[in-house]
């Protein structure tokens, strides 16, 4: 996050905090399993944050988040 623009970083934690209330809204999109877990996409503006969430511990683990352009590179 040190590396976004104030206004971009501001931005990804607004939505990221969304997820909090729904860990799976209707504009996240699963992309598959990673070691069993589900692994989703959600959009914030150009930028892309991929996570998992463990249905029964409740956890949400942020895996990555980048551009658009950047975020599915390994």
């Amino acid at each position: 996050m040190e590396k976004l623009d104030k206004y971009i970083a501001k931005r990804v934690l607004e939505r990221i905090e969304r997820l909090k209330e729904n860990p799976v809204p209707s504009d996240a999109k699963f992309m598959g399993r990673d070691s069993g877990e589900k692994v989703f996409r959600y959009r914030i503006g150009g930028y892309r944050a991929l996570y998992t969430f463990d249905e029964a511990k409740g956890i949400l683990l942020i895996t990555k988040i980048d551009k658009r352009s950047k975020v599915y590179d390994e």
